[in-house]
């Protein structure tokens, strides 16, 4: 009984906070637009490349943005990881609803809670995508920050080559497939996939050492 008690009046005090002070509500909302390209990513990493066609990411991302926006009193996070692992909820919550649509299935709590997993196991992927040429982050603010500045980095390459990067890396494509996809040889798509992880990489770079 007194969990529950504390419970209510530890809500009442952060919706008080929330209303006495909007400054802060504002303030998460104007970062809302920072992990737009990370949302972005991880949405076409859940998305058949074969069913993009007909499920544009950036609309998933523009309707997990505004879910966002609508539930910001609800978020109760103080870090930048908090607040990307709060907008991953959504957007897993947003692909669910979209494949639900999509498919003119029932809604399955078990194949959500699966969705939000592998939206998770996303984030660390992309995190890893370069890990072969150096050090990962140790701590999960610095892991978060490096798959942001990635996934910003990979929505700047060419279509060719992000398409490349993410139909091999993503959704474990063959080189002969990316080829017969793209209408090009295999030779040219390793060279677009070397071209764009050399650009990720040099982009990587940059901004750690400007945060230094």
């Amino acid at each position: 009984m007194w969990l529950e008690i504390a419970c209510v009046v530890e809500n009442c005090l952060f919706r008080w906070k929330r209303i006495t002070e909007p400054n802060v509500t504002r303030k998460i909302e104007d970062r809302f637009g920072e992990f737009r390209s990370y949302l972005r990513v991880l949405a076409g990493m859940q998305l058949n490349p074969m069913l993009k066609s007909r499920v544009d990411p950036s609309d998933i991302v523009q309707q997990t943005l505004l879910q966002a926006h609508r539930a910001v009193d609800q978020y109760r996070g103080k870090t930048d990881a908090e607040l990307a692992g709060w907008l991953r909820q959504i957007l897993a919550n947003e692909l669910a609803h979209q494949l639900r649509d999509h498919r003119r299935a029932k809604r399955d709590v078990t194949r959500e809670k699966s969705l939000q997993n592998s939206v998770d196991a996303s984030s660390l992927r992309l995190e890893r995508l370069l890990a072969s040429d150096g050090p990962l982050p140790d701590d999960v603010a610095a892991g978060n920050e490096r798959a942001v500045q990635l996934a910003a980095a990979i929505t700047e390459l060419p279509q060719a080559q992000r398409e490349a990067i993410e139909l091999n890396y993503w959704h474990r494509w063959s080189l002969q497939q990316i080829a017969d996809h793209q209408g090009k040889s295999k030779s040219a798509v390793a060279g677009s996939i070397r071209r764009g992880l050399r650009t990720l990489k040099d982009h990587l770079g940059g901004s750690n050492a400007s945060a230094d």
